[in-house]
């Protein structure tokens, strides 16, 4: 059943998010521009890709600790690190599909994430971060190439 809404307030928005949604939606598909509620959508688009960002940074550094534990730890590889590592690409590749323009991004913080995986490798592992090389011992598309584990 269609609801008819009237507005899509800043007031809708702190009570029932889902039924600002729903209305801003209605509001839009109806061309009733001057009843939205432009700051909170917005805030919202904007946090969409924010979001989108977020996930591969995440999914970025996961990846690259787990190939490092997968390097610097063969005695201890399973196939849960390989998953992971499978896992992590799947989900950067997912991005990079739904948008191409992420992959720039990925770009971007690939030096940042490897410091940060770097450091989680070593908190997880016990082992000193001066085992992990200063610099990524992994070119950008060995870490995207979905049969690619280190030796």
């Amino acid at each position: 059943m269609k609801t008819t809404l009237t507005t899509s307030s800043p007031v809708l928005y702190d009570q029932d998010f889902n039924l600002w949604v729903n209305s801003t939606i209605e509001l839009l598909q109806q061309k009733r521009f001057d009843e939205l509620d432009i700051k909170n959508l917005i805030a919202e688009i904007a946090s969409m890709g924010n979001n989108d960002k977020k996930s591969v940074k995440s999914n970025l550094r996961i990846l690259l600790m787990h190939l490092l534990k997968w390097q610097y730890q063969p005695d201890k590889r399973t196939n849960s690190w390989r998953t992971t590592i499978k896992e992590h690409r799947n989900r950067l590749e997912d991005d990079f599909a739904d948008s191409p323009s992420l992959k720039n991004y990925f770009l971007e913080v690939f030096n940042e994430c490897y410091q940060k995986a770097r450091d989680l490798a070593s908190s997880e592992t016990g082992l000193s971060l001066g085992v992990f090389p200063a610099e990524c011992p992994f070119d950008i598309d060995m870490v995207m190439k979905s049969d690619f584990f280190p030796d």
